[in-house]
């Protein structure tokens, strides 16, 4: 089975076992049940009792862990779901960074830019890097926004960019 990452247990909360959670998506983990986390080079399943949030951190607690010395074990450890779980809780709109590298660019009349190499993250907005054909560019970035990247098409390996002077 094939995991993905929802969140990082940062720290303990409280003396009761509760975790203190980054989180990268609040809607995967908020209705999280069931989680895994790596444990001797397996993952471990933990089932989740409750999530409240608190500031921009997740407070889970699961039912497994009742102390802060059982819970230490996992502090650093990442938060996993099946990736067949998040796949299915994702929106039309909604891709895995995963998913996006290695697509095709074209520009909207299907010309062909290059590779998805890479997903950089920014305070605005997620950058798409595409590896251009042109030996002179090292890589063509882009703002992963809906008004330059209209066209994402997982199953067809290709994406779409809607060209703007000075950004191609």
């Amino acid at each position: 089975m094939e995991y993905i990452s929802i969140g990082k247990i940062i720290n303990f909360h409280g003396i009761k076992g509760e975790a203190k959670v980054g989180f990268s998506n609040k809607a995967l983990i908020s209705g999280a049940k069931i989680v895994f986390v790596d444990k001797d080079n397996t993952k471990e399943r933990l089932d989740v009792s409750s999530i409240r949030f608190h500031k921009n951190f997740a407070i889970v607690k699961f039912k497994q862990i009742n102390s802060i010395n059982e819970l230490i074990e996992f502090k650093g450890k990442n938060i996993c779901l099946s990736k067949e779980k998040v796949l299915n809780e994702l929106e039309d709109n909604e891709f895995l960074i995963d998913d996006l590298i290695g697509l095709k660019a074209f520009d909207n009349e299907e010309n062909y830019i290059g590779d998805v190499v890479e997903i950089k993250k920014s305070a605005a907005n997620d950058i798409l890097c595409i590896k251009s054909l042109d030996e002179k560019k090292e890589l063509i970035l882009i703002p992963f926004v809906s008004e330059l990247v209209p066209i994402v098409d997982i199953k067809g390996g290709k994406v779409i960019i809607k060209p703007i002077k000075g950004l191609l």
